[in-house]
């Protein structure tokens, strides 16, 4: 585990990551050879076990090149996030965080005594304890941790969740925002843009970076127009399910027209 891609996020760099929902580690390797900073491994969503999820670091750390993992877990739960960074991974992600003393709970959760309540152990992270009193000693703050903004309690507390010292960035999560806002999947609804526009607005002010995700490509523009810091750029299943239609329409177009050159003949 590195600080690197912390340090692209906290620098505002422009990191891009993309998800990954499918747990195999032939995907996650396959994709991290590519020029992404960081996969986002989902398991709020998703049936993955602590093992793919280990697994699945595995492939991404033997990948050539610098990416990293960052999991979302499935909620503000210390005991997950501990089992989770005992990986060793570069950074996390939750879900539906609302409050101040939500973002207050997570820092607390993901560091050790005495700046946290993180349950100390000798795991890979720490290189199965042969390195073990420096990792314990130069963890905290050293991994990513972004916390989403999707309801409207969120919403309404961003500025205050923005300001919580060890929150390295903020999230929207289009899907779930849009939904608590009542215009679920209206990208250009008003409240939705309008939403955004304070997410970004309050990161500026908190110097707190402001990543989204866009599945379609042809939303990447709009986004980077909006203001964020870094985005996630498509989804594995999308990104199989796009490329296979593409190879059916492929060989429909061909054998349409080697039909109607048939029929010309």
């Amino acid at each position: 585990m590195s600080d690197n891609l912390k340090q692209q996020v906290r620098n505002r760099e422009h990191p891009i990551g993309t998800w990954i929902s499918i747990g195999h580690p032939s995907v996650a390797e396959l994709t991290a050879t590519l020029d992404f900073d960081f996969l986002l491994v989902d398991t709020e969503h998703t049936t993955m076990s602590l093992e793919t999820v280990e697994n699945m670091d595995r492939a991404t750390d033997a990948a050539p090149g610098t990416t990293e993992t960052v999991i979302r877990v499935p909620w503000n739960d210390p005991v997950r996030l501990k089992r989770v960074l005992d990986i060793g991974i570069g950074g996390v992600m939750v879900p539906m965080i609302e409050s101040a003393a939500e973002a207050r709970e997570l820092v607390e959760a993901v560091r050790y005594p005495p700046d946290g309540r993180r349950g100390i152990a000798a795991g890979r992270a720490a290189n199965y304890g042969l390195n073990f009193r420096e990792y314990v000693r130069n963890a905290n703050g050293s991994v990513l941790t972004i916390v989403q903004i999707e309801t409207e309690p969120g919403l309404s507390n961003v500025e205050e969740i923005a300001r919580v010292d060890g929150i390295d960035a903020l999230f929207v999560g289009p899907a779930d925002l849009s939904g608590s806002l009542g215009v679920f999947g209206q990208w250009e609804a008003e409240a939705f843009t309008d939403a955004i526009d304070r997410v970004i607005a309050t990161g500026d002010a908190a110097d707190t970076p402001v990543g989204t995700l866009a599945i379609q490509h042809d939303h990447v523009p709009r986004r980077i127009e909006q203001g964020f810091d870094f985005l996630i750029v498509g989804k594995d299943t999308t990104t199989l399910a796009n490329g296979n239609q593409d190879a059916i329409d492929a060989y429909e177009r061909a054998l349409a027209e080697h039909r109607d050159a048939a029929e010309v003949d």
